[in-house]
C-alpha cells in the first residue's frame, strides 16, 4: 500500500493541473454542502490519499446502480475517485471469475484488515436460509456477513440494499431486507435511489477519504449533504406549485408550458434526494425536467406506497382568491380605526381635556 502513488502523482501522470483540481475541489465542497474555505483542506486531504481497498458486493439487484456510476461522464469526481481506489472485488466489473474471484475477495479482506470499504447493492434475501441468491455456493447472507465483519465502513448503495427496494415488494417472495437488518449493530450509510445519482455514491467515498469518518446521517441512515432537502424544495417547477398552477395530463397545455406535476402524483414534496440540483447524463436533466413526477425512489418502501399517479394530498388553495379582498378588508378597517381616532382627539382637544388610553384603539 505505501508503495501507491498519491492522489497528485496520479493526476499528474493524466496531464491534470493542480488549478483544474482545485476546482474541482472547489465543487466538491459546494456538493456537500461545505463552505468554501474548506476547499483548501479537501484538496491537502485527497492529495495526500493512498488507494484505499474496496469490496462491492452485488446481491439481489438489476445493476443499474453499477450502470449508473460507470454512465457518468468525464472528468468528473466519478473519475478521480473510482481512478484513485483499488477496487478489488466487483462482480460486474472484475476480469477475474469462479475460484479467482473469490480468491482476490478473501485476499483483500486479510491484507487490508479493519481498512477497506465495503459496498452493497441489491437486497438479502434471507427465506428458506437464504438459498435465493448464491455467488459461487455462497448465499447472500453468509457472504454479506464474512465480509462486513472486518470493513471499516458499509455504504448500502442503491434503495434495495438500503430500504429492500423492488425485491421487498409485497408479496415479497425471497423475504429480501436491507443491508442494516442483518447487520444492526453497525453504522451503514444509505445511498438510495433507484438507481442512486453517480455523483453522489462517489460523494459518499470522497468525505470518507477527506476526513476520514462517515459524513452526518440522518435518521434513516442518509447522508444529510445529499438528502437533506426534498425534491421539491429545489424544483424549478416549484414557483408554479406557490401559484396554484398545475398539469392535469401529460398533454394538456399546463404541461407543455412545464407547470408543476403535483396533480400526476409527483412525490417530490416528500422524497429527499439531490436530483433536482445534481441531475443526470452531465447535469442534463431529471425526471421531473422531462416531464414525469417524480416516483419517490429514494424513500423506503416507494413501490408500495401507493399510486406512482395519483397526488399525494389535494393541491394548495388558491391564495389569489382570498389575499387580495383579505387586503382590501384590512384596508378598509384600518381607515375606519383611523377616522375614529382622530374623531376622538379632536374632541378631546375641544374639550380641553387630556386624551386618555381609553380613548385610542390600536390601528395594527
Amino acid at each position: 500500500m505505501d508503495d501507491e502513488p498519491t492522489l497528485t502523482q496520479r493526476l499528474r501522470q493524466q496531464g491534470i493541473s493542480r488549478r483544474s483540481f482545485l476546482k474541482y475541489c472547489a465543487g466538491l465542497a459546494s456538493m456537500m454542502a461545505l463552505p468554501p474555505a474548506l476547499a483548501p483542506k479537501i484538496a491537502e486531504a485527497l492529495e495526500r490519499a493512498r488507494r484505499p481497498a474496496v469490496i462491492w458486493l452485488s446481491f439481489q439487484e438489476c445493476t443499474a446502480c453499477t450502470e449508473s456510476l460507470t454512465r457518468s461522464f468525464s472528468p468528473t469526481i466519478e473519475n478521480l475517485i473510482f481512478n484513485v481506489i483499488s477496487l478489488d472485488y466487483h462482480h460486474t466489473l472484475q476480469a477475474a471469475s469462479g475460484t479467482h474471484a473469490e480468491e482476490a475477495r478473501r485476499q483483500s479482506m486479510a491484507q487490508n484488515k479493519g481498512r477497506y470499504i465495503l459496498v452493497v447493492d441489491g437486497s438479502i434475501p434471507v427465506r428458506d436460509g437464504g438459498v435465493y441468491s448464491t455467488i459461487a455456493g455462497i448465499s447472500n447472507l453468509d457472504m454479506l456477513r464474512e465480509t462486513a465483519a472486518d470493513a471499516a465502513a458499509i455504504v448500502s448503495v442503491g434503495t434495495c440494499a438500503s430500504y429492500g427496494g423492488l425485491p421487498h415488494a409485497r408479496p415479497n417472495p425471497t423475504g429480501a431486507v436491507p443491508v442494516s437488518e442483518i447487520l444492526p449493530e453497525r453504522t451503514i450509510v444509505h445511498v438510495p435511489g433507484c438507481p442512486p445519482i453517480p455523483v453522489v455514491i462517489s460523494g459518499v467515498i470522497a468525505h470518507v477519504l477527506t476526513f476520514g469518518k462517515l459524513p452526518e446521517l440522518d435518521d434513516i441512515g442518509r447522508p444529510k449533504m445529499f438528502y437533506g432537502q426534498t425534491i421539491h424544495d429545489r424544483c424549478y417547477r416549484r414557483p408554479f406549485y406557490d401559484r396554484n398552477l398545475f398539469a392535469e395530463s401529460f398533454d394538456d397545455e399546463g404541461a407543455r408550458q412545464g407547470w408543476c406535476l403535483y396533480k400526476l402524483g409527483c412525490k417530490g414534496p416528500t422524497t429527499r434526494n439531490a436530483c433536482a440540483t445534481e441531475k443526470w447524463n452531465q447535469g442534463t436533466s431529471f425526471p421531473i425536467q422531462s416531464g414525469h413526477p417524480c416516483l419517490g425512489c429514494s424513500e423506503p418502501d416507494f413501490w408500495d406506497a401507493g399510486s406512482f399517479y395519483q397526488a399525494l394530498t389535494a393541491p394548495p388553495v388558491d391564495v389569489s382568491k382570498w389575499v387580495a379582498p383579505a387586503v382590501a378588508t384590512g384596508v378598509v378597517a384600518g381607515a375606519a380605526i383611523g377616522l375614529a381616532n382622530r374623531l376622538r382627539r379632536a374632541k378631546a382637544a375641544r374639550a380641553r381635556q387630556p386624551l386618555t388610553a381609553d380613548d385610542v384603539k390600536t390601528e395594527d
